[in-house]
């Protein structure tokens, strides 16, 4: 059976799939706003343990496994050829398997090429989930993302261009006040370039990441609501899911664009104005936290 160590995260998404964890935290690991791993140390576990894990499932429940999503922050760096043969395994242990997905971070992104994207594909790894968290450049400098706007452009159009569905994740609150409008733009324009499948908001929280939270004059609810609705008006791609429906939220939009464009912004409209009536509650910062460890 798979053994975790934890924390182990997963995509809203994936919450039927079968989770094997092939590495244990984030390759990257730097980033200022986050504090998913801050606890572990990056490691590739081995092909052979791995395999080992995937061979124990149980007989009796191997047929009803039909999407399996692998952890830990940043699977797709795993070694290429052993992520040929942990996907191998999983296609022959798992006949109802239609699909793997994996988190994928910029860095990650640069250690294959569109040819190893393309078979990884056709093995089906078919979905990878990405934290480009802004499009703003100052902001991404701010956190520490350790890639500019560009180049995690040109890394997401890799993936696409090898046939891979794109989840891309930004989050609002991350520029504080000082860049709210500017950061909600740019995150809008990046999105526009690259057409991912999917796009997620979530908003800026507490989880093991203080000091950078503290060194922020952070967005109250209504500057929040605001920044939503610049990057909802300013969004134009092409057949992308729009979904905020992370526990973070709280309000939580869903829609597709372009259908869904004037829609989604009416219902973000109502809810300001319902928000408003609610005593003290658009001048107050959001308090939602985690802990782990």
């Amino acid at each position: 059976m798979p053994r975790y160590i934890e924390p182990v995260f997963r995509p809203p998404s994936e919450a039927r799939s079968l989770i094997f964890q092939i590495t244990v935290g984030c390759s990257q690991n730097q980033c200022k706003f986050c504090g998913m791993y801050k606890g572990k140390q990056f490691r590739v576990r081995p092909v052979d343990e791995v395999l080992t894990e995937i061979a124990a499932i149980p007989v009796a429940y191997q047929s009803r496994v039909e999407r399996v999503f692998l952890a830990d922050g940043d699977a797709l760096v795993y070694p290429f050829e052993g992520l040929v043969a942990i996907l191998d395994a999983l296609a022959t242990t798992f006949p109802g398997l239609t699909r793997i997905g994996s988190y994928a971070s910029p860095n990650s992104l640069t250690t294959k090429t569109v040819e190893q994207l393309q078979l990884l594909r056709e093995k089906k790894l078919r979905i990878l989930y990405f934290g480009l968290e802004s499009g703003d450049d100052e902001t991404l400098q701010q956190i520490n993302k350790g890639f500019d706007s560009n180049r995690m452009a040109e890394l997401a159009l890799l993936a696409r261009q090898a046939g891979m569905k794109l989840s891309v994740t930004a989050i609002l609150g991350l520029a504080g006040r000082s860049r709210s409008l500017e950061h909600a733009r740019a995150t809008a324009a990046w999105v526009n370039r690259v057409n991912p499948e999917y796009f997620s908001l979530l908003t800026l929280f507490h989880r093991h990441n203080e000091p950078f939270v503290r060194s922020l004059e952070q967005c109250n609810h209504r500057e929040l609501l605001l920044e939503a609705r610049e990057l909802l008006c300013h969004l134009a791609p092409q057949r992308t899911i729009l979904r905020s429906n992370h526990v973070s939220n709280f309000l939580n939009l869903a829609g597709s664009y372009p259908k869904d464009r004037e829609r989604l912004i009416a219902d973000l409209d109502q809810a300001m104005v319902r928000a408003e009536q609610l005593p003290g509650f658009m001048d107050q910062v959001p308090a939602y936290e985690e802990e782990y460890y």
